[in-house]
């Protein structure tokens, strides 16, 4: 099994809402400061208290910090991490958050990253509530993390310098290839810290994943809006107890019935070459007894867009239906073979029950066949003897 947690963005996300959700979670809260204390940093405190957004129960978690802090380098930041005690996975996640933080806002705001400050972030503040994200789902224990779309809503905000606008360039560079959905209102939804957490530890963005439910944490956020702004952690675990690996991938189909057959060979050809995990056709009876034929394409989120551009621009089709679709992928690896008929590639997978099954990449044995004018059989056989040896 899988442990599992869907960040629902409610009402946005911040850095503090990330951790009162987990602490609501049941992220203890003597475990989490044991872990940020070594970080070997003075001057702050995480103080918790019980609140209500519009009715719905959560916890409030803030980093107190003295209003006169020395302003810090990300640079230093990212060293602190590094030097501390964490945990190595840790210490590597929570490097790469803020790492990201700090070529974000070098490139807004044309700097080097080397000189970058963290000026409206803060920075005992920032760097306790990146750890403690990254942290705190390493002690619940959570192996795998999938993030909702970010609600944003527009607005404008008070900076260092000047009125910028919301959603931040920050924040908005920061989700870059993640899904993102508009939302009413004049407010800051996702802050710069929370994208960077969330973007970062995300292994999928998009529906609630199948899962057996755990527990549930809410997470507040500082106002009490006409929504609620809370922040929601669901931990559970994979309902399968094989070693398959759930992803979520894109759904891309279509109904045709009026392309000449001609076409799908390049069709395909060009939506494999863009990014698709697969392609298929299936026959179709249609409206007024036409045949049609059902496009279907399996592609990564981050390719969506993409494949619907080429097939809106190489079919007849005027729409495309699109939904977010799980999956159950067995580990595999591609391998080299040495045979008779030399080094041919074979994928070799692992099933539940443990055994392992071969299969030799078709285009190589095609090749190896008809160069040494064998039966491709022959060949097929020689891969699967020599790759189970």
């Amino acid at each position: 099994m899988t442990s599992i947690a869907y960040f629902d963005l409610i009402g946005g996300a911040s850095g503090d809402m990330i951790l009162g959700a987990l602490l609501d979670a049941g992220l203890g809260i003597a475990a989490l400061r044991a872990a940020l204390d070594s970080l070997h940093l003075s001057g702050w405190s995480l103080e918790t208290q019980r609140v209500t957004r519009r009715g719905i129960a959560a916890t409030l978690a803030e980093v107190r910090v003295p209003g006169d802090q020395t302003e810090r380098r990300a640079r230093d930041l990212i060293d602190i991490v590094g030097a501390s005690g964490l945990d190595e996975d840790v210490r590597e996640k929570s490097a790469r958050v803020l790492t990201r933080l700090a070529q974000v806002e070098a490139q807004i705001h044309n700097q080097r990253v080397e000189d970058v400050h963290l000026h409206e972030l803060g920075g005992l503040d920032t760097i306790v509530d990146i750890v403690g994200a990254v942290a705190g789902l390493k002690l619940l224990g959570v192996e795998w993390t999938v993030v909702s779309p970010f609600p944003l809503a527009r607005g404008k905000v008070q900076t260092q310098h000047g009125m910028f606008p919301l959603p931040s360039p920050a924040t908005v560079a920061l989700l870059k290839d993640a899904p993102v959905v508009g939302v009413d209102g004049e407010r800051e939804t996702v802050t710069p810290t929370a994208a960077a957490i969330l973007t970062t530890l995300a292994g999928e963005f998009g529906a609630l994943p199948r899962m057996a439910l755990r527990v549930v944490g809410y997470g507040a956020g500082s106002r009490d809006d006409a929504a609620p702004n809370v922040l929601r952690v669901l931990i559970g675990d994979s309902e399968t107890t094989s070693n398959a690996v759930i992803e979520s991938v894109v759904l891309l189909e279509t109904n045709i019935d009026d392309m000449n057959p001609q076409l799908y060979d390049h069709l395909m050809a060009r939506l494999f070459a863009a990014g698709a995990l697969d392609v298929t056709l299936t026959p179709l009876q249609m409206k007024k007894n036409r045949p049609g034929t059902l496009l279907r394409v399996f592609a990564p989120a981050e390719r969506a867009d993409a494949l619907r551009a080429i097939i809106l621009n190489e079919t007849t089709t005027l729409g495309v239906r699109e939904q977010i679709v799980q999956r159950y992928v067995l580990p595999r690896e591609t391998v080299s073979v040495e045979t008779e008929f030399g080094s041919l590639r074979a994928k070799i997978a692992r099933r539940p029950n443990g055994d392992f099954t071969v299969t030799p990449e078709y285009d190589d044995c095609a090749r190896a066949a008809r160069e040494h004018r064998v039966p491709i059989q022959a060949v097929i056989d020689a891969v699967k003897k020599n790759a189970e040896k």
